[in-house]
C-alpha cells in the first residue's frame, strides 16, 4: 500500500513539474539578486569566460578571475574594472589539484569571504582525429575539461554546505549530450562533465539542510569564440542552426542562472537531437546526421587547426 501511495505522489510530481516547466516558457519566474556575491569564473582570460565575467559584474556582482593566461585574465579584469565591478585576477592551472586547493585558499584570505558561485568555464579541444591525437593532448582536454571539476568543487563545495548558499555552474556542450565525429577527446570530456555535473546535483539533493546550493548546466551549440574555427555543417541547416553569438550564449546562460534552472541548452532547438538521441535507433541518428552535415563537420575545424599550429611553429621559428 505504502509503494502505491509513493507511486502516486511520484506521478503527481512529475506531472506538476511539467506543467509548471510549460508555464516558465512563457512566463519567466522571478530573478534572484546576485549584487554583492563573489563570482569565481575559471577559463575567465576570453571568450564565453570574459562575457560571464562582465555580464555577472552587470548585474552587481564582485568576479574572481582565474585563468592559466596571466595577460588576457589581466584583460579581462581591466575591462571589468571599467565597467565599474571588483575584479581580482589569480594565475591558476586549473588541471593541478594541489595549486586549485592553494589558490583557493589564498582567495578566501585575500578577500576574507567565501566563494558563492562557481563557473567552471575552462574548456581546450586538441583539433585532431583519434589516431593523429597525441597522448598529452588527450589528457590535456580530460584534465581541462573534466578533472579540473573535481578539484574546484572540492575547494568551494564546503563553505557553500556550511554557508547553505551557493550555485555551481558547469559550462558543458551539447556535445556532452550527444556527439559527433573527429572530437573524441572533446566530447569523452564533455559527456564526463554532464555525469559530473547531474550526480553532483542529484547528491546535494539528497543532503539535508542544503537547500540553499543550486547547480545548472549549461550546454551550450557551437559557440563562435574561435575554439571550433571551420566547423561547418550543411549549408541550408545552418540558416536555422548557426554558430550561437558569444553574447547571445551567456545572456541566456545567466537567464538560466538567475532562475535557478537545472539544466539549459542553447539553443532550444539543440534539445530535438538529445531527445533523438535516446529515443532512436543508432542507425537513424546516423542518417540524421549525414543529412545536416553534422558526421563531417569537424572535417574543416581540423585542417584550420592543423594551419593554425603551422603558422605557430614559423612564427616561433
Amino acid at each position: 500500500m505504502l509503494f502505491l501511495m509513493d507511486l502516486l505522489v511520484m506521478l503527481l510530481d512529475v506531472v506538476y513539474f511539467i506543467l509548471r516547466s510549460c508555464v516558465r516558457i512563457v512566463l519567466r519566474p522571478r530573478t534572484k539578486p546576485v549584487d554583492g556575491e563573489l563570482v569565481l569564473i575559471t577559463g575567465s582570460g576570453g571568450g564565453l569566460g570574459r562575457l560571464f565575467a562582465l555580464e555577472f559584474t552587470r548585474h552587481g556582482a564582485e568576479v574572481v578571475l582565474w585563468d592559466i593566461n596571466t595577460k588576457t585574465n589581466e584583460e579581462t579584469a581591466k575591462l571589468v574594472r571599467e565597467q565599474g565591478g571588483k575584479a581580482h585576477t589569480y594565475t591558476v592551472d586549473v588541471t593541478n589539484p594541489e595549486e586549485v586547493y592553494r589558490m583557493a585558499d589564498q582567495v578566501r584570505q585575500d578577500l576574507g569571504r567565501d566563494v558563492s558561485y562557481l563557473i567552471n568555464n575552462a574548456g581546450v579541444v586538441a583539433g585532431e582525429r583519434l589516431l593523429d591525437c597525441a597522448d598529452n593532448m588527450v589528457e590535456r582536454t580530460l584534465k581541462t575539461n573534466c578533472h579540473a571539476l573535481f578539484w574546484t568543487v572540492k575547494a568551494f563545495l564546503p563553505q557553500m554546505k556550511a554557508n547553505n548558499h551557493g550555485h555551481i555552474i558547469t559550462i558543458a556542450s551539447v556535445l556532452g549530450l550527444f556527439s559527433t565525429a573527429c572530437v573524441e577527446d572533446y566530447c569523452a570530456s564533455k559527456f564526463a562533465a554532464v555525469g559530473f555535473h547531474e550526480s553532483l546535483a542529484h547528491e546535494l539533493l539528497t543532503e539535508e539542510n542544503v537547500d540553499g546550493v543550486k547547480t545548472t548546466l549549461v550546454c551550450p551549440y557551437i559557440v563562435d569564440t574561435g575554439m571550433f574555427d571551420g566547423c561547418k555543417i550543411r549549408e541550408e541547416i545552418e540558416l536555422i542552426l548557426a554558430p550561437l553569438e558569444p553574447l547571445y550564449c551567456v545572456q541566456q546562460a545567466m537567464n538560466a542562472i538567475l532562475i535557478d534552472q537545472p539544466l539549459v541548452c542553447i539553443p532550444r532547438l539543440t534539445y530535438l537531437p538529445f531527445l533523438a538521441r535516446a529515443l532512436l535507433p543508432w542507425e537513424s541518428n546516423v542518417v540524421t546526421y549525414r543529412f545536416m552535415g553534422s558526421d563531417k563537420c569537424m572535417y574543416p575545424f581540423i585542417e584550420t587547426m592543423r594551419k593554425r599550429v603551422a603558422n605557430g611553429a614559423v612564427n616561433a621559428a
